[in-house]
């Protein structure tokens, strides 16, 4: 069969290196695509957001299932698009994908259908919200209501730095549009976990834990960015506190979109908090995370095409999902200067060495295919993901793997995973 895939980063890179050990996939592309996936799938010059281009692509090259990675185009409709066309693609539709679209649907989701999460109020203006930020305890979380690259969420340990963060998001405009609305919430602590859950409409099953690093800095300092690194298991989900989440958030979820009219069909990214009462819903995205699908999917032992399709076709009840006895960690090689200002087009040179080399895996995220070979494009460039048989060995290994490769400009952070050690 033959497999688009839409979006350019990391994740799409680890979704195509799943599809293509699909023994059913015979050919794939990608839509743009970046340097790294150009080695397993051919890269289409089409944008994310050109829906009826993509369609236009698919029909005339007889693509047999296209997957949404990215979360603007699932926002914006590209479901919808194709399914007019009577295309078969994988995501949740425009009305589900709100989820993400806008986090002020997603609490009051949570709240009229009893989803444990914090406390939290939606402004519409900066008056009304600057009033609310007098009558509160720090720290709080101010967030943009919609899409802002994983951005939009500002932790606020004074008045005056809840200030400042509404005029960045409601009056500077810094996420356009996404900053129109905001959510103030509670600050929650504890340990984050992310789980990545496939859904057909009625049916969830959750994959194997992961937990995200989203701070630029060591010791989870400096600006919040796309992740800088993640790792799978989280040691801190424990089976009790799994099943917690399927009766109490997985399911009720399903549930609540569905009584709404809105059946999810696709990838549901539940950002989970281990808070002292209890496990309470950070957010929700519609997409596989980034960096977290490059440390779950490559452990996960089930033919990706036949789950996707599954919950395309409301039968995932029937299947089996299964993932190795392992660990994988992986860690972000950024431009210098990420998220803020950075360079681009410096040459990667070790690339090489990943290959013929088991459990070891250099996804793409921000780079460029040229004549003279691959170059930085963006501000995450790639994530090393190394497997292990236990956290520390996989982190160990990826660390290990990330100084086979060298850029002008390459940093990282050195405590990704550094929780593993704490755990143990």
């Amino acid at each position: 069969m033959k497999v688009l895939i839409v979006g350019s980063g990391g994740r799409e890179h680890a979704i195509a290196a799943s599809a293509a050990k699909s023994k059913r996939v015979d050919k794939i592309y990608c839509a743009p695509g970046n340097g790294g996936i150009s080695e397993i799938a051919e890269c289409v010059d089409i944008a994310a957001m050109e829906f009826e281009k993509l369609a236009d692509f698919a029909q005339e090259k007889e693509i047999d299932l296209t997957i949404i990675g990215m979360d603007d185009p699932l926002v914006g409709g590209i479901v919808d698009v194709f399914e007019e066309r009577g295309l078969r693609v994988f995501g949740p539709r425009k009305n589900a994908a709100i989820i993400e679209g806008s986090k002020s649907f997603a609490k009051d989701l949570m709240k009229k259908y009893d989803i444990p999460t914090c406390h939290y109020e939606t402004f519409h203006s900066p008056e009304e919200a600057l009033l609310y930020l007098e009558t509160v305890s720090y720290p709080v979380v101010i967030k943009a209501d919609g899409l802002a690259l994983g951005k939009g969420v500002l932790i606020c340990s004074t008045p005056e730095e809840a200030e400042a963060a509404v005029g960045t998001l409601m009056l500077d405009k810094q996420f356009g549009d996404a900053g129109d609305t905001v959510v103030i919430e509670d600050f929650m602590t504890g340990r984050e976990v992310s789980v990545l859950c496939y859904c057909d409409g009625t049916h969830i099953k959750p994959m194997t834990s992961a937990q995200d690093h989203k701070r630029a800095k060591d010791g989870d300092q400096g600006l919040n960015t796309g992740g800088m690194g993640t790792f799978s298991p989280s040691p801190f989900y424990t089976p009790e506190i799994q099943k917690f989440c399927e009766e109490k958030i997985f399911q009720p979820t399903m549930d609540a979109m569905k009584a709404e009219g809105r059946d999810f069909i696709g990838i549901l990214f539940v950002g989970l908090m281990l808070t002292k009462e209890g496990p309470r819903v950070l957010e929700y995205n519609a997409r596989f995370g980034d960096p977290e699908a490059q440390v779950v999917l490559p452990r996960m032992k089930n033919d990706i095409i036949d789950v996707m399709e599954a919950c395309i076709d409301g039968t995932l009840n029937q299947v089996d999902l299964q993932f190795e006895d392992n660990a994988a960690v992986c860690v972000i090689l950024a431009s210098d200067g990420y998220p803020e200002k950075y360079e681009k087009g410096k040459a990667i040179t070790g690339l090489e060495h990943f290959k013929g080399k088991d459990g070891y895996y250099v996804f793409h995220a921000g780079t460029k295919k040229t004549e003279d070979g691959i170059v930085t494009n963006g501000g995450r460039v790639l994530g090393i993901t190394a497997k292990g048989n236990t956290l520390k060995e996989a982190r160990a290994n990826a660390y290990q793997a990330a100084e086979w490769v060298s850029f002008e400009n390459k940093y990282m952070r050195s405590d990704i995973g550094k929780a593993i050690d704490e755990a143990e």
